[in-house]
């Protein structure tokens, strides 16, 4: 289970427990301008009722409305641009609907092929969803495991599934292919959640799954399953998953 996300009751700022314990444990908090505080000294207090931690109020958080990188700055999403996913996926079971809502044409998992790199996979999988995408922005999530590159850990993050936290930046595919560093799955660097502005496809891989979900059209997910580098298999929407 991720570390939740909270706001400092001083100033604000996402904090993060020095030791991470469960969410209402009495341990010690602190936030990146150095405060310091415990649930049990704070009455009334909960991380996970915090808004500034998963606001979709962007006036909330000013400072972490943008982030900086490779020159420029790129817009931190919220709650409001994952409402469409949040709590409109399947609360239990191993099929593809627990991580894509049941909204698209067709489904498929996909893993990096036998004897396929990570990078050689990855590109073929952004290669597919681009020629198939007209130029936009793209979302790229990624989950905070307290283990793995989340890219801009200082940003606001939004809350899904499970209550997971995510940060979500507005960016593109060479975004989704560049700028993490390994992910829960391997060494690849793809988002653990990404999608277009238009919301025509979605890309999800679930905290313990070895495999990615995908939802989108027919022909996408056609153009995944033909491409020897990812090899989609198409699923059912009630079909009890496993990686094959």
């Amino acid at each position: 289970m991720t570390s939740p996300v909270a706001a400092c009751p001083d100033c604000g700022r996402p904090g993060m427990p020095t030791v991470y314990r469960e969410p209402y444990d009495p341990a010690e908090w602190v936030c990146a301008e150095g405060h310091r505080w415990r649930a049990v000294d704070r009455p009334g207090w909960a991380p996970w009722a915090t808004p500034a931690a998963v606001s979709g109020d962007r006036a909330s958080t000013p400072d972490l409305v943008d982030v900086v990188r490779d020159g420029r700055r790129w817009r931190i999403g919220t709650a409001s641009d994952v409402a469409w996913i949040a709590g409109r996926t399947s609360s239990g079971g191993r099929s593809v609907t627990t991580a894509i809502p049941a909204v698209f044409e067709a489904y498929a998992t996909f893993h990096p092929p036998d004897d396929v790199s990570f990078d050689a996979h990855e590109r073929a999988v952004v290669d597919e969803l681009t020629a198939r995408t007209p130029d936009q922005p793209w979302w790229l999530g990624y989950l905070d495991t307290g283990a793995h590159d989340i890219v801009f850990p200082d940003a606001a993050k939004v809350s899904l599934y499970w209550g997971w936290s995510y940060v979500l930046v507005e960016a593109g595919p060479e975004q989704a292919l560049t700028w993490r560093t390994g992910h829960m799955r391997g060494d690849g660097r793809l988002p653990d959640l990404f999608f277009p502005a238009d919301r025509s496809w979605l890309v999800s891989a679930l905290w313990d799954d070895t495999w990615t979900d995908v939802g989108g059209s027919a022909a996408l997910l056609a153009g995944l399953r033909r491409n020897p580098l990812v090899t989609a298999r198409l699923v059912q929407p009630d079909e009890a998953l496993t990686r094959q």
